[in-house]
Order: structure tokens, then sequence, then C-alpha cells
């Protein structure tokens, strides 16, 4: 089968590798289409320690069923799917008290690391685990399918984050995962987002997606704007989506008394934080990991237009192009955003 192989950091090739085979309760997976994610971006110069290489990466991806194990059940050849991007084992305690994203065990699609190493989906053949396997309706266009497991991580931070009808949330951070964020803490409740980033580009597609205040941070004081916003008392609920320490502080900074804030970036893997702050304030922190099962959710809201891809979706590029198109995505294109590969068509 073709994939694409990251054969050494910042080197990826097009290369023919043995069709994978699969275990009793695993599904082989013609891989129709696979988006390239930021912690892949991240990964393809080895800053991250999570895709060593020779690595198949990808891990946001839809197909069709092409083989099943034989104790497989629960779907056929033909079936149109998409997957987690976690593989959880199902037995550990995480697991069993349905805390999945949580596994004690899990491994990730497209990862290798000193604990694991799983080739993921930039190939015509993925194989998976059909505990993590959830079915795409017929007329669900599989580049958006793509996109679903980005969905579900905004989905689950919408999920932890405590709101209620009327409240007001900051978003920090309007890059796909906030622009998606975006989209589901209005759903959540929120009937006002905040959105804050450093690019009016991103800002202006916040806008368009449901924010109803941008704040250009480059430009103005974001503590001090959402404060105007909200006649000094700071928003009931912040989001913030890059993870490193001056906007998890500014995040801490713009919520309320008594508020909660959900850490979705992490990018940097340590911060320092305002211990006073969160303390003497009564402040609620929470960390959202990956998603927790809200896939079929997420098909759902995106099938039904509540939740909004086609604006995130820079272009849909054959496998071949991969290797520029990381290239490219590595050099900060501008305007660019979320680039889904077809292996296969």
């Amino acid at each position: 089968m073709k994939a694409m192989l990251l054969k050494e950091y910042k080197k990826l090739e097009l290369v023919e590798l043995p069709r994978p085979q699969i275990g009793s309760d695993e599904l082989l997976v013609q891989v129709r289409a696979c988006g390239i994610c930021g912690s892949d971006i991240h990964g393809y110069d080895g800053s991250t320690g999570r895709r060593i290489p020779p690595l198949v990466m990808g891990h946001e991806a839809a197909g069709v069923v092409a083989e099943r194990g034989s104790q497989v059940d629960r779907f056929q050849p033909g079936d149109r799917v998409t997957f987690d991007s976690t593989v959880s084992c199902g037995t550990c305690p995480a697991c069993r008290s349905g805390r999945i994203n949580l596994c004690e065990r899990r491994q990730v699609l497209g990862v290798s690391c000193q604990e694991f190493r799983r080739n993921g989906a930039f190939a015509e053949y993925v194989v998976v685990p059909q505990n993590i396997v959830y079915r795409l309706p017929d007329e669900f266009p599989f580049h958006h399918a793509a996109m679903i497991e980005a969905v579900s991580i905004a989905v689950h931070a919408a999920n932890r984050t405590p709101t209620s009808l009327g409240q007001t949330a900051v978003v920090v951070g309007s890059g796909m995962i906030g622009l998606l964020v975006i989209q589901a803490i209005r759903l959540a409740g929120c009937s006002r987002v905040i959105a804050i980033d450093l690019d009016p580009n991103k800002l202006e597609l916040a806008r368009k997606l449901g924010a109803d205040i941008t704040i250009d941070s480059s430009k103005h004081d974001p503590v001090a704007e959402v404060m105007k916003a909200t006649d000094g008392r700071g928003a009931d609920v912040a989001l913030e989506v890059v993870g490193i320490a001056a906007t998890v502080q500014m995040a801490i900074q713009c919520t309320r008394r008594g508020g909660a804030i959900t850490l979705v970036g992490n990018l940097a893997p340590k911060v320092e934080v305002p211990l006073q702050a969160i303390v003497t304030r009564e402040l609620t922190l929470y960390g959202s990991c990956a998603s927790n099962g809200e896939i079929p959710e997420c098909i759902d809201l995106m099938r039904r237009g509540l939740i909004q891809v086609e604006p995130l979706i820079t272009a849909v590029a054959p496998l071949a192009d991969g290797p520029k198109w990381f290239e490219r995505l590595y050099a900060g294109e501008p305007g660019a955003m979320k680039v889904v590969l077809q292996p296969t068509s």
C-alpha cells in the first residue's frame, strides 16, 4: 500500500509498505480522508518527542471498512466509518468507569514514543480496534469526517466546562480548535462569546462562526477589554486553547471571581500560574484531554450544521501532495488552517 512515511525529522516520503494485518477484534479501514493536525506539524521536526521516525503519522481520519476480524460484530465491509484517535483498552479502571480518554494503556494513532509505536492513517489502509470505530451517515462527506476528531476535542472541552444559559465565555486562541470551541461553548449555553487572538483574519472567522466580541491582543489589552465588556466582573468561564504561560495567565485574569477556566491547549509542558489569584478568587481549573465518547454527538451536530467545519478547510489534496503541504504548514503559510489528504478516492 502507499503510505506517507516520516523517514527522519523534516523528511516525508511516499513509500510502499505491506498492507497491515488485522487481529480478531480489529478492522482494516481503507482511508478516504486524513487531516493534518497541528500536533503532526509539531512532531514533524521532533520537538514534541512523540513522533519518532520511521513512522506513518495521521489520526484525524475516515474511510470504508475493507476487512473485519473474526470477533468483530458491529461492522461489515463497505461500512463508512470514522474512529477516535485514542486507542483505549476497554478494560482498565478508567475505561470501565466510562473515562476512555484517560485509559491507563492508551495509544494514539500515528504516534510513537517510549511506551508504544502505532502507525496512523496517512496511508491507503489503517488498522483500528472496533471499540473506537463509529459509523458515518451515507451523506456525510469524508473530508468533513476527517474533522470529527478535532470537533470532539472542542465538544469535550465544552462538556468539561461548567456553564449555564446566559453566561459569558472567553475563548483565548482562535486557531482551528479555538474556532470549534467557540461554536461548542455557545451550544453549551453561553449566550455571549468573546474571542481573543493576535491574528485579525482568525478573529474575522471567529466572528462569522459565533463570537460576539473579538479582541486583537496585539493592539489592545485583552483583560481590560473583557472587563469593559462585562461591567468589570470578568467572564463566567474561560477556555484556553493555546497552551503557553502568557495565554493561560490571560485566561485566568479574564475570569470572574468564582469562575472556571478550562485548559485545552498544551503547547508548553509547564507554565507558571498566579496561585494567589486562583486561591483568593476561588477559581476552578479544569484540564481537558482529547475526547470521551462524544464522537456520535459530534457527527450529529455537524450533520445538522450546528458546528461548521467547511470554513476551516484550506485544501483537500491527494496523499502525494502531503510532503509539500507539511513544508508549507511548518513554514507557517498565512491563512492556512486544515489540510485534508486523500490516500484513496
